[in-house]
């Protein structure tokens, strides 16, 4: 299988002023944000609910309407986030944003560190999918060292569950693994670019493997990874505007705004080189 992408840039303008693909009414589509810690108290993304609300504040200023929450799993975290409380804690986190009139909507999911565990796991319930909806889940790998998550990729495949690989850009041995990546996708597993990696928030060589990532239509996805509104805080139009013109509005509109709306709505993937995936 041959991942391509059309290579056509133009001049981006601002994506707050209808950059963004229009629905039939002539309104910009909102963001879809797959990849956010969002939630208090769980792990390294807000400590309280008031720091939950202001960065749920600034994902809308952002043009997002619609985040798939998703606390670390499993890693360090292992044993405090489980299924039940991801759940409770989002459910309790929208029921804030109602009475404060904060026109968000946050569904459960999961950031889940790679373990040989995460097939078990999700049959017990006790790790997420992504909006909770049992088709794809997001996977983190370690940073300290290289593990070829074949096996697990096959694994879930039996179950019917896609893979998405966050942010490989920023994993230094991985972006330097090109067959190993190429083997992954043929498996059918995904890829997930942070919006801050794209802006140089990570170093040059996380931007630089980020736009090469995109370029060679192997990543499908841009998510925020936000975790606070201050140095990881949400910069997806920014990201939209810096793809547009790199790589043309529409891989952008592919990767910020059509694929992870895919996600939370149960639907399949288009690869960036423009093909539907078929399930």
């Amino acid at each position: 299988m041959r991942y391509s992408v059309n290579d056509k840039a133009v001049v981006a303008q601002n994506p707050r002023s209808c950059l963004r693909q229009e629905d039939a009414g002539g309104r910009c589509k909102p963001f879809t944000d797959i990849h956010c810690h969002c939630l208090p108290g769980l792990d390294d993304g807000p400590r309280t609910m008031a720091e939950a609300l202001a960065l749920c504040r600034r994902l809308i200023e952002e043009g997002i309407e619609t985040v798939v929450a998703t606390p670390h799993q499993l890693g360090r975290f292992n044993g405090r986030n489980d299924a039940k409380k991801v759940r409770d804690v989002t459910s309790l986190l929208n029921t804030q944003l109602q009475r404060t009139g904060i026109q968000l909507n946050v569904l459960p999911g999961g950031d889940v560190r790679v373990d040989e565990r995460v097939s078990r796991l999700l049959q017990d319930d006790k790790i997420l999918t992504l909006a909770d909806a049992g088709k794809y889940i997001l996977l983190e790998l370690p940073y300290e060292i290289f593990i070829d998550i074949e096996p697990l990729l096959n694994e879930l495949e039996a179950l019917k569950i896609k893979s998405i690989i966050s942010h490989p850009e920023r994993h230094s041995m991985l972006r330097r693994q090109r067959q190993v990546v190429l083997r992954w996708l043929d498996i059918g597993a995904y890829f997930q670019i942070d919006a801050g990696s794209l802006l140089g928030n990570f170093g040059t060589e996380a931007r630089e493997a980020a736009q090469r990532f995109l370029s060679s239509g192997w990543a499908s996805f841009v998510a925020t990874d936000a975790h606070n509104t201050n140095e990881r805080r949400p910069c997806m139009s920014d990201a939209f505007k810096c793809i547009s013109t790199k790589l043309g509005e529409d891989i952008a509109k592919l990767v910020c705004i059509e694929n992870p709306a895919r996600i939370v709505n149960g639907r399949d993937i288009v690869r960036g080189n423009g093909k539907e995936e078929e399930r």
